[in-house]
């Protein structure tokens, strides 16, 4: 099986959206490569230091909700 790197970076990336706190804090309790990537790419600060969160950018806010309304919301009929 071929894992998807993008594909993971972006439910992550999501479920940060899920935990926010004082609006761009984030719970980073996530695979540290998946941060790593997440940081290089801008979207959030650098995750490795001694707080349990990690803020998100203006970009990394803006696309972990539309990330996260994409996958795991309901369309209303």
């Amino acid at each position: 099986m071929e894992i998807d790197d993008e594909k993971i970076d972006d439910a992550v990336l999501a479920l940060l959206w899920l935990t926010l706190d004082d609006e761009r804090r984030a719970w980073k309790g996530f695979d540290w490569g998946v941060m790593d990537r997440l940081h290089q790419k801008g979207l959030i600060a650098n995750p490795a230091n001694k707080s349990k969160s990690v803020v998100l950018s203006d970009e990394g806010l803006r696309r972990s909700e539309e990330l996260f309304r994409a996958l795991f919301t309901r369309t209303t009929r």
